[in-house]
């Protein structure tokens, strides 16, 4: 039975019982009808190029109230109201003599303030703008995060985040984190890796499969399964502090089905196809080609990759500035020094310009590096800064991944050497290097987290492997290396994507092989693990390489040499196919040899007499500096 009470001492006891600071009138009603859920970026910083900031202000019929700023040197330029009222897109000027610090942002109706947002300025890092990103000069260490090292098991299941740890299901989530890797960049620098490219950290709260972190549901935070956005920073901060850059995976492309925008869109054209899921063609020729039909390079570039991937369509402006301004926030957030951008090709071709652009006049040393997943140099040579393409788009992007060379590597080291197969293939793909602006900043790279094993697909021969190795860090460009390569980690010959992607051995406590301390290595993987160390290390000071031109000869009878050069240096590399020895002779290559008596064997550390021509051993790989 329920005490019946007098209705003024109910109205008091409820006064009394309101939290501290909470006034009981008809404003705190106000302020619940139009309450903020989102406003990104939640800050930003002042001395940047990119000054005027469209903040996307999400909220419930937000779109009735006025904002307001009260701030020196910042002050709001538009108010761009879409279709959906729960949004508003607030574009604020931050003066170059601005001062860091916090203020209020107010949102106001009939003159009353119904939501407030406590916004940061921030000062920026000295020299930020002039910070350098990975060139010629780095080796690039490739990491799947969950798949590396499990550093923080606390975090292996986090409340709110669906999908479940599970180690026995190569599709699952493993529980490798930021704290893994930071707990091994020791480990990665003695290799001789100078740079670390994680696949996405970004949150991935989907059902399933959310390990590799290509379908976003947060683009401004970081995967508590993985650690915190300050963990992250500070993991970068780390690596730096160690000789390392990090390299952040940014999708522009699309999302996962779970990020929070799906359940109240920001506006009706933010997605293409948002009635139905209607699949990308991968025509990637349709750019380009002259005779494309214009509903088929729409479909390339609309389509969805799967329907657990909504694509974004890039056309909407708010969504543009978006984008953009989520790329340079992490880039002074975290202190990147380089960003990979995923399925590059398939976003719209004006948003990717002005991308790519606003990266570049922010940080114009700065590197960002594309995927087009095209084994025809033509079509990966038009997104690169610097192309003169007919059909009029300009690109700003410095670097995209050499494809048109991996597939090509991976294929000749296992043909027959003839007049039109084995390494003349891989001589004359390198000869379409006059449709790069800049081939010498193009990423190669044996294998990735999209790509069968390089070992494996080398039948497990360990003399083409390193074979393949050597090319990687000796050839043009700028060499990317994925995790576990240096320990032989195998996977099916065909495309497994879980497979491929497996877990580091040592990376998990109990683990029986640790490629980290090199307990239970096998004679083999212990060979390779050393090969790959001394290889990266003497690259690491060898700038001939990082700046050297490039000179290659014709192959002969299973040989093929190049040669690296630089003033009065020079570096030759010499690949021998054969199953048997061969005696190999010199006298083409006297250009870079008259005068000079001896070489160096950097691989072994012994000397090469080049007066004579040079015995090679089956299968081998030699690398000699001339001296």
């Amino acid at each position: 039975m329920h005490k019946a009470y007098p209705f003024g001492l109910l109205v008091l006891l409820f006064t009394l019982l309101l939290p501290c600071g909470v006034l009981a009138d008809s404003s705190v009603v106000e302020e619940n009808r139009h309450a903020i859920k989102h406003l990104e970026p939640a800050n930003w910083w002042v001395g940047m190029n990119y000054h005027q900031v469209e903040l996307m202000v999400h909220g419930d019929n937000i779109s009735a109230t006025q904002p307001q700023i009260n701030y020196p040197g910042v002050q709001i330029l538009s108010v761009v109201k879409t279709d959906n009222p729960n949004y508003l897109f607030v574009t604020i000027d931050i003066a170059a003599h601005t001062k860091p610090g916090k203020f209020p942002i107010e949102f106001q109706h009939d003159g009353k303030t119904q939501s407030r947002f406590e916004y940061e300025l921030l000062a920026r890092e000295k020299n930020s703008a002039q910070r350098h990103g990975f060139s010629a000069k780095d080796a690039i260490y490739l990491i799947t995060p969950d798949r590396f090292a499990n550093g923080d098991t606390k975090n292996d299941a986090v409340a709110g985040l669906t999908e479940q740890p599970d180690r026995t299901f190569k599709g699952g989530r493993h529980g490798g984190d930021i704290a893994g890797i930071a707990q091994h960049l020791d480990y990665i620098a003695n290799m001789g890796f100078t740079q670390i490219w994680p696949n996405p950290l970004t949150e991935n709260n989907q059902p399933q499969y959310s390990y590799h972190g290509y379908a976003a549901t947060n683009l401004y935070l970081t995967d508590a399964r993985y650690g915190t956005n300050e963990e992250f920073k500070r993991f970068v901060a780390k690596a730096k502090q160690k000789g390392m850059g990090v390299i952040q995976d940014i999708v522009l492309n699309h999302i996962g089905s779970k990020h929070w925008w799906m359940n109240d869109m920001p506006a009706k054209d933010w997605l293409n196809f948002p009635a139905e899921f209607i699949a990308t063609n991968h025509r990637r020729t349709t750019v380009q080609d002259p005779y494309a039909d214009p509903q088929d390079k729409e479909l390339f570039v609309s389509g969805w990759f799967v329907k657990s991937m909504p694509d974004l369509n890039q056309r909407n402006p708010q969504l543009a500035n978006y984008l953009i301004q989520n790329s340079l926030w992490w880039i002074e957030y975290a202190g990147l020094s380089g960003i990979r951008e995923d399925t590059y090709g398939y976003a719209d071709e004006q948003f990717l310009s002005r991308w790519a652009k606003a990266i570049m006049d922010e940080y114009p040393n700065f590197n960002i590096v594309g995927e087009e997943w095209s084994t025809n140099p033509a079509v990966v040579a038009h997104w690169q800064r610097g192309k003169e393409n007919k059909s009029g788009h300009i690109s700003y992007m410095p670097s995209v991944m050499d494809f048109p060379i991996h597939e090509t590597l991976r294929q000749v080291l296992l043909e027959d050497e003839s007049w039109d197969k084995g390494f003349v293939r891989l001589y004359e793909m390198l000869a379409n290097d006059f449709v790069y602006a800049d081939p010498f900043n193009l990423v190669v790279f044996p294998e990735n987290h999209d790509t069968s094993r390089i070992y494996s697909v080398l039948n497990e021969d360990l003399d083409l492997f390193k074979m393949a190795m050597v090319y990687t860090a000796t050839m043009r460009g700028i060499p990317q290396f994925y995790y576990g390569s240096e320990v032989l980690l195998t996977s099916p010959k065909e495309r497994d994507d879980g497979a491929v992607r497996a877990d580091m051995p040592g990376g998990w406590k109990g683990d029986t092989k640790n490629a980290f301390t090199g307990s239970g290595l096998t004679a083999k993987e212990k060979e390779s693990q050393q090969f790959i160390k001394t290889l990266l290390n003497w690259r690491k000071n060898a700038d001939v390489i990082h700046r050297g031109k490039l000179r290659h000869y014709a192959p002969e009878n299973g040989v093929y040499v190049y040669v690296r050069y630089l003033d009065d240096k020079a570096v030759m590399v010499l690949l021998n196919k054969n199953k048997q020895a061969v005696t190999h002779p010199l006298l083409a290559y006297r250009e870079f040899l008259d005068g000079k008596k001896k070489a160096v064997d950097v691989l072994n550390k012994r000397e090469v007499d080049i007066t004579k021509p040079l015995s090679l051993a089956a299968k081998s790989s030699l690398i000699i500096e001339l001296q």
